[in-house]
């Protein structure tokens, strides 16, 4: 065998042997290609689950505090129209015709009366624009006189020295206990769902 003949031989063993290198080295590189690629698809699924589950809380935050601006708003309107009954009421009860205020006051007056012992004077207050209307009912009565206007709807607020008592039969106060006796019953009225 001729020198030549044994280098043909090295070299095609080497060029085989490269060839199989390269081949191996194709398919591995084939291999870690698809590999990196099966990861890629993995990563872009699990982000798009995230991003998915981050829209979703982000849907569920904008609509809870939808929800809970819409329920203040709907709070906030039922305070205002209570607010404008309230009112309402209060002008009525300020504007009640003379015979009326009358029946009404002279009502409050006696139970506030009936409130103190016969020896003890008793001073009546009441609204200023009421006061001759006060002071007509209080002819009626012996040790009990006009003291001083105060700042009410209507009725009066009798009081003595001698006993430390103070009746506030007031329409102001009356409407006060009816108002929170009856506000959910009233609520329930105006607000019927």
């Amino acid at each position: 065998m001729s020198l030549e003949q044994v280098r043909d031989d090295i070299e095609k063993e080497a060029r085989a042997r490269a060839d199989e290198i390269r081949a191996a080295a194709d398919e591995r590189a084939d291999e870690i290609i698809a590999e990196a690629e099966a990861d890629a698809e993995e990563i872009k699924a699990a982000r798009a689950a995230d991003v998915d589950q981050q829209i979703g809380e982000k849907r569920e935050q904008a609509l809870s505090g939808a929800k809970l601006e819409a329920k203040q708003q709907r709070l906030e309107a039922r305070r205002d129209v209570l607010g404008e009954v309230r009112q309402e009421i209060e002008s009525t009860l300020t504007d009640l015709d003379a015979e009326r205020r009358e029946e009404l006051t002279r009502s409050l007056l006696e139970a506030a009366i009936a409130e103190f012992d016969e020896q003890h004077s008793v001073v009546v207050h009441g609204r200023a624009d009421d006061q001759a209307l006060i002071e007509q009912l209080l002819e009626e009565y012996d040790g009990v006189s006009f003291g001083e206007p105060r700042e009410c709807l209507g009725g009066v607020i009798a009081e003595s020295d001698h006993s430390r008592v103070r009746v506030n039969n007031t329409f102001d106060s009356v409407l006060e206990a009816v108002w929170d006796e009856q506000l959910k019953e009233l609520s329930q009225l105006l607000f019927e769902q």
